[in-house]
């Protein structure tokens, strides 16, 4: 369980922070949040949002017995 809350907290992480560099720089424009349609317009939000969860899944995991 720990090794999945791990995996699923650096999958949001690199798409979050991926989403927040596009939209403060322009760079990186491989991330799935800015691929979405549904977050036309909210992709800065979309990825704090994706960084604050992979944050919290990351002390789930800490948090969890083996």
């Amino acid at each position: 369980m720990k090794g999945l809350l791990h995996f699923l907290g650096f999958i949001l992480l690199v798409q979050g922070a991926g989403a927040v560099v596009h939209e403060l720089f322009g760079w990186a424009r491989w991330g799935f949040i800015q691929k979405l349609s549904l977050f036309d317009g909210w992709e800065l939000y979309a990825g704090v949002s994706a960084i604050v969860l992979a944050l919290a899944l990351f002390a789930a995991a800490e948090s969890a017995k083996s």
